[in-house]
């Protein structure tokens, strides 16, 4: 067959690689670029590749060449290097860090890890939403999954857990009815990432049992600031077992160094359109510049005497225990201190597994949480390919193992010897064989007859989500009121709203008529049936509510500085002595990207353009505008907006005289509280950063 050339007869490409062209393809030569000694392209099995932008074809214009062994692994890997994303948590995003114990709790347990003061553990921590796919944003109004994975000196301990510390149901039979409402409606595909919808309320108004937790998904819990920012909590009870064999039961709780914070609904839906990775960006960045978040492990313990009196049944998954009931002892740090290297390979195929404990820590008999052991390994071995998922590097133990588990999919390594199969009699060419140091299954009692049950003690599903209620402040009251009259007027068929109210009533009467009334609803329902009546003494938690935990600091927060050219450098300087020394971050935002000019004609860069740097992005924010820049600034929508925003975001706010003229245009410059603070000079700045150390002036919304 004749074979045609190309026009030049020798080369195929040209490609700019930095400040040196590289010409690649028939004819060309293969070598290693010089800069930086990178080395040379190879196909999988390390053959060196002498043209990557072209495939092997018959003439210039000819049929492609079957023999291109390059393009087919290539576009072959191309074509699989999706796995199936995780049915629920499916946007999550993940980094390494390490435990360190404060001191030894050997009384309580025999876990190694908690054995000896002061020793780190490496861990690896995902957090994720819950109802979105991989491609949603961040800050939807959802659960956030807060999964940590302790590689212990006797394996892998996850604690598999969320940033609210009760569930929707209370059977795992349920789990795939909740999350299949939640989820986009099949015969449409939408919402995405988004509860508001018919399915979602339909099956809530029928399982009274999520009334709690709706009260902590409608809460400012379900909106946090940042993964920094919010609690961590294991959910279920779990057992902790000292060598001697006492058991003692604990709730597992993370709690954050720099404190609790949210945002606010209409801020939530502007930070999704100008970064759907709010989130994830925030979490790299504070890593990156050395500020490693920060949790503390906290456990709640209990023994059977108090399980026995307490007000509910502690393997209800959908109630709580008040930490003013059982204080929270705090046993040990977690630090975040690495990124990955690889998105995938690491926050992508981690697996997590409620089952993966170790010695000295075991289950109760939590319904959901017998579910879930169940649950998450079949997933993980459905999502990865099959059971070898050990075999990945994240999800490998830093211990050693010695089993007899060989073959299957994408098996890395195989036990080696003869013998496969316990017991054997080889002697030490034998194998492992098993230790009474091993793990042990506290040895529980256990009888009743074997039936379809839900015991009479996962009855009240009323009286803790009026507790969570009652233990909010008026704004973060009015939030959950807020949230509910926007899903609500979401649901098309008003039965549903009317069903949820009626559940509400059961709650508390004056939330109930708000949302009535926010819904237009011209009459009240009556009150849904319940299987036991609500309880009226039980006494607000402080624990539960974030304002009421304030961390009353700017420490990991940002401060966002709009500039103009001719800025007080003084002032400048000023803020971000300020800033530095509270802990907080400087972000500069100008009317240009390249940045401005400043009064002593210093130049500052800017990080982000005006109009793609938002007020919502920031926690505080400061307007340092010029007398000669004013008027331009107050004629631009983005700057408006800016002010706008930050201001009915109940955010303070530091501005210069010359700012009055935007303030005016944007509708507030008659509205001005005591959290707008003028900055005259630079003896103004450290006053304007103390006071915002309140983060924000909720009064603006109230009055």
């Amino acid at each position: 067959m004749a074979r045609s050339k190309s026009s030049n007869g020798q080369k195929r490409s040209n490609v700019q690689y930095g400040e040196e062209q590289v010409t690649s393809g028939e004819g060309g030569e293969t070598h290693q670029i010089a800069e930086g000694n990178i080395p040379i392209l190879t196909t999988q099995q390390g053959v060196p590749v002498s043209d990557d932008q072209n495939t092997l074809r018959i003439g210039a214009r000819g049929p492609a060449a079957m023999e291109d062994f390059h393009f087919r692994e290539k576009i072959f890997h191309f074509d699989h290097e999706r796995i199936p994303e995780r049915v629920v948590h499916a946007r999550g995003f993940g980094a390494h860090g390490f435990f360190e114990t404060y001191e030894s709790l050997s009384d309580i347990t025999s876990a190694d890890i908690f054995q000896r003061a002061g020793e780190k553990t490496p861990a690896f921590v995902r957090f994720s939403t819950v109802a979105g796919n991989k491609g949603s944003v961040d800050l939807a109004r959802d659960v956030r999954g807060f999964a940590v994975k302790l590689y212990t000196q006797q394996g892998n301990w996850d604690i598999v857990g969320n940033n609210i510390p009760v569930f929707f149901i209370q059977d795992p039979m349920k789990f795939p009815d909740v999350v299949h409402a939640v989820k986009e409606e099949p015969d449409r595909g939408f919402p995405q990432a988004a509860s508001a919808h018919d399915n979602f309320w339909d099956f809530i108004s029928l399982m009274p049992e999520s009334m709690h937790m709706i009260m902590w998904v409608m809460s400012d819990r379900a909106i946090p600031r940042s993964f920094r920012f919010m609690e961590g909590f294991g959910v279920h009870t779990f057992r902790l077992v000292n060598a001697a064999g006492k058991s003692t039961f604990v709730k597992f709780h993370w709690k954050p160094k720099l404190g609790m914070q949210s945002v606010v609904w209409n801020e939530a839906v502007k930070i999704n359109g100008a970064d759907a990775d709010f989130h994830r960006r925030d979490l790299w960045n504070s890593i990156q510049m050395g500020d490693f978040p920060e949790w503390e492990l906290g456990l709640q313990l209990f023994d059977e005497e108090f399980a026995d009196k307490f007000d509910f049944d502690v393997l209800d998954a959908t109630k709580l225990i008040p930490e003013e009931q059982v204080p929270i002892r705090r046993v040990g740090r977690l630090v975040l201190d690495r990124c990955v290297d690889n998105f995938f390979a690491e926050t992508e195929q981690v697996a997590f597994c409620t089952q993966n404990i170790v010695p000295g820590v075991d289950f109760s008999n939590d319904p959901l949480l017998q579910g879930r052991n169940f649950s998450y390994l079949d997933t993980q071995i459905k999502r990865l390919g099959g059971p070898n998922f050990t075999h990945i590097p994240i999800n490998a133990p830093k211990c050693p193992m010695h089993h007899f588990q060989q073959d299957g999919h994408m098996a890395m390594k195989n036990p080696v010897g003869r013998a496969n199969y316990e017991p054997n009699s080889w002697g030490d060419e034998g194998g492992p064989r098993e230790s009474p140091q091993g793990f042990h299954s506290y040895p529980a009692e256990e009888a009743g007859a074997k039936r379809r049950l839900r015991s009479e003690t996962f009855a009240d599903h009323y009286s803790q989500a009026r507790q969570f209620y009652i233990s909010q402040t008026a704004v973060e009251q009015t939030h959950i009121a807020d949230a509910l009259v926007f899903e609500l007027s979401k649901v098309e068929r008003p039965a549903i709203r009317s069903r949820v109210v009626a559940h509400l009533l059961n709650i508390h009467e004056t939330l109930a008529q708000n949302v009535a009334d926010g819904l237009g609803l011209k009459e009240l329902p009556k009150p849904a049936q319940a299987a036991k009546p609500t309880r009226q003494d039980l006494k607000a938690s402080p624990a539960l509510s974030i304002l009421k935990n304030s961390p009353k600091s700017l420490k990991g927060r940002k401060i966002g500085v709009l500039v103009t050219d001719g800025v007080d450098a003084k002032l400048f300087s000023a803020i971000q002595e300020a800033a530095e020394n509270e802990g907080a971050v400087i972000e500069v935002i100008a009317p240009l990207i390249g940045g401005v000019q400043a009064s002593d004609g210093t130049w500052i860069e800017a990080k982000q353009k005006l109009e793609g740097g938002p007020s919502v992005l920031y926690d505080v924010v400061a307007l340092l505008v010029s007398d000669d820049s004013a008027a331009m600034l107050a004629k631009k929508a983005a700057a408006r907006d800016f002010v706008a925003d930050a201001f009915a975001h109940s955010k303070f706010i530091g501005y210069t005289p010359a700012t009055v003229a935007l303030l005016q245009k944007a509708g507030i410059g008659d509205s001005l509280d005591k959290a707008c603070i003028a900055l005259n000079g630079a003896g103004d700045a450290s006053k304007f950063v103390t006071a915002s150390r309140d983060l924000r002036f909720w009064d603006r919304q109230t009055n």
